[in-house]
């Protein structure tokens, strides 16, 4: 049951009074990188957003005008402000399986993502449109402030609510939490297209959680404590890493965990999650943990409400039906 008078509205400030003093709290630390790419291959221009690593400096990417782009061509990418700079050069390897373009960019790997700072704006999804040279406010805005582990390429949105101060508050009130890191990808948020979700393929993220980490919230599991994640990554690459009765173990490889109504949950207890589209892998998520009615009826809420959607909306907290 999930009775509409049931749903409280608040403030992110408000966030603490919903945490309980033994709650465990899981953030997910990965770090967006620069991953947007503007520039040539000849005459012709190429805008690229890097999707997932492949290899050593080489990247999966969703290209426009992919058709101008063959095998061992050179690609040129400039800073969005500077097109006399030195270039970015990538090579062209080949075609992925979903008409990506994989690239392989011809400088150090201990380079890249530093370089990447300077010539790559921030991949915003598609529905917030900027100019190429109006990206710098979103590196500081479209990344958590306890982003740790470069990888990202779309940021766990549900991170981007906390401040330093609200972090600070939670911690007074010896509310525990840990860190954990799954470099989201693109494919995270593409429409489920197929009638049947057993034959939609996720992409696949890499993940980690370390030794010490998988113990602590084994730990807390297994006292009866709540194991709240922040955010949908968090999520998944938790219930990635539990087996059967609860136990987190370490964790450090790719996971596709496609969760969806049905879906036993064997590590979280409460989620504090953006609001999802329709037919996205997220809301079947929300969906598989509080339930469909209730969802169907928050999200109607959230609508009446005018809440907004969408990565720089607002974000809602469930429990585990």
């Amino acid at each position: 049951m999930c009775p509409p008078d049931s749903f409280t509205d608040g403030h992110i400030l408000d966030f603490p009074t919903l945490l309980r003093q033994d709650d465990l709290l899981v953030f997910n630390d990965t770090k967006v990188i620069p991953a947007r790419l503007f520039g040539k291959r000849g005459n012709a221009g190429i805008e690229a957003t890097l999707f997932k690593a492949v290899g050593i400096n080489q990247w999966e990417a969703l290209v426009k005008n992919a058709r101008r782009l063959h095998e061992n061509d050179i690609v040129c990418f400039y800073p969005p402000d500077d097109s006399e700079a030195d270039p970015l050069q990538a090579k062209v390897l080949g075609r992925g399986e979903t008409g990506t373009v994989i690239l392989e960019f011809l400088t150090s790997p201990d380079l890249l993502f530093v370089l990447l700072e300077k010539y790559g704006v921030m991949p915003l999804p598609p529905y917030i449109h900027r100019k190429k040279t109006d990206y710098e406010d979103d590196k500081s805005n479209y990344q958590t402030v306890y982003a740790k582990h470069d990888g990202a390429v779309a940021a766990p949105t549900a991170g981007l609510h906390f401040t330093k101060d609200l972090l600070a508050k939670i911690a007074s009130m010896g509310i525990e939490s840990v860190h954990i890191t799954l470099h989201v990808g693109g494919g995270t948020f593409l429409p489920v297209k197929v009638q049947d979700t057993k034959d939609h393929v996720m992409h696949a993220e890499f993940g980690h959680i370390s030794d010490h980490t998988a113990r602590v919230i084994t730990q807390a599991k297994q006292k009866g404590r709540r194991i709240v994640s922040i955010g949908t990554t968090a999520l998944r690459l938790l219930e990635s890493a539990a087996d059967e009765t609860g136990v987190v173990h370490p964790f450090h490889q790719e996971t596709s965990i496609f969760i969806t109504p049905g879906y036993k949950f064997k590590a979280v207890d409460a989620l504090f999650t953006n609001f999802h589209l329709p037919c996205s892998t997220l809301f079947m998520l929300v969906c598989a943990f509080s339930g469909i009615s209730c969802m169907k009826k928050a999200y109607e809420h959230a609508i009446q409400q005018k809440y907004r959607f969408f990565s720089y909306g607002d974000a809602c907290f469930l429990e585990k039906q």
